[in-house]
């Protein structure tokens, strides 16, 4: 089964990662308790996006950060 972590999971793996579980695993005990959704083809779109709009946020970010740093 293949599932989308919500939240940092230990020995498992990092918030947004897409990783491989047991089925059991993953809808009797990540999925319940709201740690994963399940990795269908419209929820890896949405993550995709997701990650995208966020990593332009972070660059716009860091782009204000450069120009408060030149302006000191």
């Amino acid at each position: 089964m293949e599932i989308i972590l919500l939240q940092d999971v230990n020995k498992l793996g990092q918030k947004d990662d897409i990783v491989h579980v047991k089925d059991g695993f993953g809808s009797n005990y990540l999925i319940p308790r709201g740690m994963a959704i399940a990795a269908t083809p419209s929820a890896k779109k949405m993550h995709a996006e997701n990650l995208k709009q966020r990593a332009h946020k972070e660059e716009k970010i860091k782009a204000e950060a450069q120009e408060i740093a030149a302006k000191l």
